[in-house]
């Protein structure tokens, strides 16, 4: 498996398929290069990285838990994309993946060449964050993936029309089997980090939103996500009229990238990318 190692000495996994024009592809807090399986056949014609953050999926745990933050988490893309001898790359960015995006149109604009956010903006809703930490950091109360499966399809709130099997599809992505059932694919600690960061007074994300000028833009929305509200999308369009934008009926946060909305946006802006 392909991995590199960073400069403070953990490795990190990550994939590089196809020809064309690179794509950054970056998950969400929780969640690892596998999120994107179901958009990439939709992506044809481009070279597709993605990349598993430090204590997420096939990437080493950090023995310094306070380094699970959006600030590590961008070095390590830049130093990514050192070791892959690219000077920019577009970035498709689910959630915590747009966060990153945004920060380092801000930090390192010269190193993109435009970005697209799946169901994240510059206004964080405390409803949604809420959401994460009743599950953060804990492995699933389920025996099997089919258990877990369908606790999913219980619990994710704002989704509709989704069948079992593709919560079958994420569980088994998202869990691994254990002694005990199922357990979680990153250091549980990443809940500590986050606890951390909340305790401490939240940036002002708009200059960061806004460091995207002149650069292709699309963002998704859930059309029922409890993270990412309609009023900032609204913002972001007034600010960006040029910004490509869809929302997805029958999705919370976050959509899964393969609805025909999704699909079209994202498509949209990769032409706009050449």
């Amino acid at each position: 498996m392909p991995h590199f190692t960073t400069s403070d000495g953990l490795s990190l996994y990550y994939t590089d398929e196809g020809d064309g024009l690179p794509i950054l592809c970056l998950s969400g807090l929780t969640r690892t290069s596998k999120d994107f399986s179901y958009v990439t056949p939709h992506l044809s014609g481009a070279r597709l990285i993605k990349l598993d953050y430090r204590g997420r999926g096939n990437s080493d745990w950090d023995k310094n838990w306070e380094n699970y933050n959006l600030i590590v988490e961008a070095r390590d893309v830049i130093e990514l994309l050192d070791h892959l001898a690219l000077d920019r790359v577009a970035i498709l960015g689910t959630s915590r993946g747009g966060l990153l995006a945004m920060g380092l149109a801000f930090g390192a604009k010269e190193r993109l060449l435009g970005a697209a956010l799946n169901d994240i903006g510059p206004v964080i809703e405390p409803k949604g964050l809420e959401n994460i930490m009743g599950y953060i950091g804990r492995a699933p109360k389920a025996s099997s993936h089919l258990t877990a499966a369908r606790l999913l399809e219980q619990n994710m709130t704002g989704f509709s029309d989704v069948p079992l099997t593709r919560w079958m599809e994420e569980a088994i992505k998202h869990y691994t089997r254990s002694r005990n059932g199922l357990d979680i694919t990153y250091d549980p600690k990443l809940r500590d980090a986050v606890e951390l960061q909340g305790a401490q007074a939240a940036p002002d994300l708009w200059p960061y939103f806004d460091a995207l000028s002149d650069l292709p833009l699309a963002c998704i929305r859930g059309e029922n996500s409890d993270l990412f509200s309609h009023e900032t999308l609204k913002e972001m369009k007034k600010r960006r009229p040029d910004m490509i934008s869809a929302t997805v009926i029958g999705r919370g946060h976050v959509p899964f990238l393969d609805e025909p909305e999704s699909v079209a946006a994202l498509q949209t802006w990769v032409e706009a990318l050449k």
